[in-house]
């Protein structure tokens, strides 16, 4: 597998940076919402849920790249 700016393998990894980043703000929200109901402040609750939001659908996109690197190995291995 080369290194190219576009392979597959930075991909992941830049996937997987940006994962540890959305985790940890959303751990971050997590805290700051942990004295507040759920409704109170629209804008708060509204702001989390689309944070909720990306941060699964970045993580089902890091796992397709995951995916991805494994099925390009599984062929490489076999020819």
């Amino acid at each position: 597998m080369s290194d190219e700016s576009g392979s597959p393998r930075n991909k992941f990894r830049f996937h997987f940076v940006v994962e540890i980043v959305l985790i940890a703000a959303l751990a971050l929200y997590m805290v700051l919402a942990k004295g507040q109901v759920v409704g109170d402040d629209l804008v708060f609750t509204v702001a989390g849920a689309g944070l909720m939001a990306l941060v699964t659908y970045w993580t089902l996109s890091t796992l397709r790249g995951g995916l991805e690197i494994m099925a390009l190995r599984a062929r490489s291995l076999k020819h």
